[in-house]
């Protein structure tokens, strides 16, 4: 990226302590920028620390190591600085049902950010205008309805509404679109891109589903226990994906027709018992099937840990970098 970045993520670790005081690295060590009006997708299995992560973003979760940067500054956790920066970051959430209150109507729930913020002005105008944006039109129609009549996906529109009336600079949506019915998700999704459009927003996309990040993203970052293993541009990744589990994930994408499908053995490890060597090893292809002993590669695969590396072959100046023994 040629300007800095909107956003960025230094080094930053979260911790959970478990039962019997065992530690869950659930972040380890993540470094991550977002620039300004791009479209980044984190991608990556159930518990792999995505969401961990996009909360340490949004200032609820706070890193015992490393830092989050807004601007070029490192996040305060004070409440009143937390307030100012959660008015340009907005969040949107997995399931529209549960992040509106049944209780409240459509209006209420989109001016609830304007309340909380104690934005100036005018209140009803500004949240006709999100939801117009959101493609609930006319907005007036919605303005007394209740969540649970309307569909699912015009209230996924309305979550979109609440986030976008404070005109934030950065969305984080955590999985956007996995609750809704596929003749829905291609809807929501060109509404985001949309607002990046006409509105030049930031978008950071949580998801385990490399195909929406095929759709969406400018770029893509993989994640697996805690660490980013493989990241570049959407095209690099998914054209030329270089790390074995970057592999697995794209193999059952539709759009990928053709390429060998690959069944990961076993679920990822316990964030509290992170494996020696590379973290992935132990449900690598490349080390089960023999090839990483034919490459001369298998005892580091297993006993020596690797940051980020460029991947050869890469056209100059690219950002394609994976952390495997495999690729350099």
């Amino acid at each position: 990226m040629s300007e800095p970045a909107l956003l960025e993520v230094r080094d930053v670790h979260v911790r959970f302590r478990g039962g019997g005081g065992a530690v869950a690295r659930a972040v380890d060590g993540v470094d991550l920028a977002v620039g300004h009006g791009e479209v980044l997708a984190l991608v990556g299995e159930s518990g792999c620390g995505k969401t961990t992560l996009a909360r340490a973003i949004l200032g609820l979760e706070r890193p015992v190591e490393g830092e989050v940067r807004y601007e070029g500054a490192p996040l305060v956790y004070r409440t009143d600085a937390l307030r100012r920066y959660r008015r340009s970051v907005q969040m949107i959430f997995q399931d529209p049902s549960g992040a509106l209150n049944p209780r409240q109507t459509i209006y209420e729930a989109v001016a609830e950010g304007l309340r909380i913020q104690k934005v100036a002005g005018a209140e009803e105008p500004l949240v006709a205008d999100a939801l117009g944006r959101a493609g609930l039109r006319p907005p007036e129609r919605f303005f007394a309805l209740y969540p649970y009549e309307v569909s699912g996906g015009q209230r996924q529109r309305v979550v979109i509404a609440g986030a976008m009336v404070l005109k934030p600079r950065l969305l984080v949506a955590d999985e956007p679109v996995s609750s809704l019915d596929a003749s829905v998700r291609g809807e929501i999704l060109q509404l985001m891109l949309g607002l990046v459009h006409e509105t030049g927003i930031s978008i950071l996309v949580v998801t385990h589903d490399l195909g929406l990040a095929w759709n969406i993203a400018d770029r893509v970052a993989v994640m697996y226990l805690g660490r980013i293993v493989e990241q570049g541009t959407t095209e690099e990744l998914l054209d030329a994906p270089r790390h074995p589990y970057t592999q697995a994930l794209l193999s059952v994408v539709p759009e990928k027709r053709g390429l060998a499908q690959q069944i990961l053995q076993g679920e990822a490890p316990d964030p509290t018992r992170v494996p020696a060597g590379c973290r992935f090893h132990p449900r690598c292809p490349l080390v089960a099937s023999g090839e990483a002993k034919r490459l001369g590669i298998e005892e580091r695969c297993r006993g020596e840990d690797l940051a980020l590396r460029p991947v050869s072959g890469a056209a100059a100046g690219s950002a394609h970098v994976a952390a495997c023994h495999a690729v350099g």
